[in-house]
């Protein structure tokens, strides 16, 4: 178990029947990097995975 799957269970628990769009989860993650500049870097890898995530090319 990696230390991040904490939250991710953590996440689930108390989020898990709620529905959000890609706006709002964008607008979050532009939240978090403004108040934690030194994760800009996985941030950005993360929208970026996310994104990509049904290209077939990659």
């Amino acid at each position: 178990m990696y230390f991040t799957d904490r939250g991710i269970e953590e996440l689930v628990e108390r989020r898990g029947e709620e529905e959000v769009n890609i706006v709002w989860l964008a607008e979050r993650l532009r939240e978090f990097v403004d108040l934690n500049p030194e994760f800009e870097t996985p941030v950005e890898r993360l929208a970026t995975w996310l994104a990509r995530l049904d290209d077939e090319d990659e």
